[in-house]
């Protein structure tokens, strides 16, 4: 990028995203760790510095909340624990970046809704544990000890719990593309045109 075209993204960074800082900073109080924020903060800054085109982003809060988001998301797929508290602020950041197609929210509700339902599916001490880990954010210690059990068979549920999740929504995936084979452009089962 050229230097006029860097100072022309370097203006822009400070006319539109700078204002922003508050809010971001208000919303991420409620979705991440203290200890985050500024590295969140920062991150963001740095990837929306470094673009080489800014023509196509109509709204700077927008870009900027989210970037944010997406650096959250990059950090909770790293994570091994996710608070249920961030998993909620995410879905509510929607609320700060631009509107969702009503679609778009109907078919985020039946997901958690689906993944809701397949942990309510968990054989029982494996679904305790994956909600006070996964959901409520207690640490592997404090799991084993509110349920009396070894660290390590917490551990391990989580992983089947995890695995069982994965596998059943891969299934359903492959089953829903298993059944759109058989269908034509319009939805409508194809008929066969093999001989009978």
């Amino acid at each position: 990028m050229s230097e006029s075209g860097h100072l022309k993204v370097m203006r822009w960074v400070a006319r539109e995203i700078l204002v922003h800082e508050p809010s971001l900073r208000s919303w991420l109080r409620r979705a991440v760790a203290a200890d985050e924020i500024e590295d969140i903060i920062q991150e963001s800054y740095c990837r929306i510095a470094n673009l080489r085109e800014i023509s196509h982003i109509r709204s700077g809060r927008a870009y900027l909340f989210t970037t944010a988001k997406m650096i959250i998301i990059e950090r909770v797929r790293r994570s091994r624990v996710v608070s249920i508290e961030t998993v909620a602020e995410l879905d509510k950041l929607q609320l700060y970046c631009e509107e969702r197609s009503p679609e778009d929210i109907v078919l985020a509700r039946d997901y958690l809704n689906n993944i809701s339902m397949l942990v309510d599916q968990l054989p029982d001490r494996c679904r305790k544990i994956f909600r006070l880990r996964k959901i409520e954010g207690l640490s592997q210690r404090e799991v084993a000890s509110q349920l009396g059990l070894a660290e390590h068979i917490v551990e391990n549920d989580v992983a089947k719990g995890l695995n069982l999740i994965l596998k059943a929504i891969a299934d359903g995936e492959q089953r829903a593309e298993t059944s759109l084979e058989g269908m034509d452009k319009h939805g409508r089962p194809r008929l066969s045109t093999g001989n009978q």
